[in-house]
């Protein structure tokens, strides 16, 4: 099996502020992450070619002989075959865009050292044309919109020739054949509805009494369900989160909290967030119109396509308690936001304050909050982290005003 390598595309510009923090393929949607879905359904590890700021983080292996692939391709078995059977000098396309390509160690040394994506010059390359249709992560909002299918998928990936720990008789439940419960996980006198959508219900995790909910639905490993949730699928619980109150169709891709009432729709929020007691969102503008969306790459509000869109928040960024969050708002890395009213619908990252002021999260501040929050997961905030935090610090200041 030749080497695989994931590499970030233009994607990557369209989907920040997620991927300030993170290559394209290690977002999640579904249960797995983008990464982890290619190494499960390959039997091959994998790793990635991203920013030169992320790399320290997310190396890049390289053999004689590598075969990279789009890092915002969701694998199928048609592009798996595809992207298996290309030799050296081969390039995948379509409709003039890059998906994969099989280069040697020499052509890969000389561009794993890029700025924002990868750009190669492949004009020697034998380009070979796909037409099959193709699932990417272009967007946030491609992260729950796609949440759904990816839920069923992975579901069917990891639970296939399994056996699922048995349901406590305290529980009510429509379609249990349609519920996998992981070794360690524990729920009691909760109403769990499958006959929608499949459920996971990963490692160690637990479900509280008296909650709701309705698949699909995947609730990673380590992660709780406080009591009296009610949560519509399709909805995704990452790693080592802690979720409670109303949630319908959004993403916590892991190390997150929203564990008191408050309604979120149609979102999806990163690592090492915290949403107050009573945060709400709208994901449903007053007049039914199409939502627009901040995008860091073109520097204005572009259109969705979606009547349904919520709030998208970066790595490590945290509201006060009564938050509200109007429709189509983004939140960068490492904000602080509190205070009365309606947030505006563009916050940039290492911003403080709320409605009235807004001035920046210096630093070293920022720093020592990430320390903190990463200590109670016990995962140590090292220098590492700090480099990527500063960088993103540096890349940020022009969008900030205070």
């Amino acid at each position: 099996m030749m080497n695989i390598i994931l590499f970030d595309d233009i994607s990557r510009m369209h989907l920040l502020p997620l991927t300030y923090t993170r290559p394209v393929a290690d977002i999640r949607c579904g249960i797995l992450t983008i990464a982890e879905k290619w190494k499960k359904r390959t039997e091959t590890e994998t790793s990635f070619l991203t920013a030169g700021y992320l790399q320290k983080k997310f190396p890049v292996t390289i053999c004689d002989q590598n075969l990279l692939i789009n890092g915002s391709i969701i694998p199928d078995e048609e592009i798996i075959n595809r992207t298996m059977t290309l030799q050296s000098g081969d390039a995948l396309i379509q409709n003039g865009e890059l998906l994969a390509f099989v280069a040697d160690r020499n052509y890969l040394e000389q561009i794993k050292s890029f700025e924002e994506f990868l750009t190669p010059d492949i004009s020697s390359f034998k380009f070979i044309e796909l037409e099959a249709p193709l699932r990417k992560i272009k967007h946030p909002w491609d992260i729950f919109s796609e949440n759904g299918r990816n839920i069923a998928e992975d579901w069917s990936l990891i639970t296939n020739g399994r056996i699922s720990q048995q349901i406590s008789d305290t529980n009510r439940v429509i379609a249990p054949e349609n519920i996998f419960i992981e070794e360690g996980a524990k729920l009691e006198m909760s109403i769990i509805n499958a006959s929608t959508g499949p459920v996971y219900i990963g490692k160690n995790a637990e479900i509280m009494e008296n909650s709701v909910i309705r698949g699909p639905f995947a609730l990673c490993d380590h992660s709780v369900v406080k009591m009296s949730a009610k949560i519509y699928g399709p909805t995704t619980v990452g790693p080592q989160s802690k979720v409670g109150g109303e949630i319908n169709n959004s993403v916590f891709l892991g190390y997150s909290n929203k564990a008191h009432d408050g309604f979120l729709g149609n979102s999806v929020i990163g690592e090492w967030c915290n949403l107050g007691a009573d945060t709400n969102n709208s994901n449903l503008k007053n007049t039914y119109e199409e939502v627009k969306l901040w995008s860091h790459y073109t520097e204005r509000f572009e259109k969705t396509g979606l009547q349904f869109c919520g709030l998208i928040m970066g790595d490590h960024s945290k509201c006060g308690i009564n938050t509200m969050f109007n429709t189509g708002t983004v939140v960068g890395v490492s904000a602080n936001i509190f205070g009365s009213g309606f947030q505006r619908n563009f916050v940039p990252s290492f911003s403080w304050g709320g409605t009235l002021k807004m001035t920046t999260f210096q630093l070293n501040k920022a720093f020592k909050v990430a320390e903190s929050v990463m200590k109670r997961r016990e995962i140590e905030f090292d220098d590492t982290e700090k480099e990527i935090l500063s960088c993103i610090f540096d890349m940020s200041k022009d969008q900030r005003h205070g």
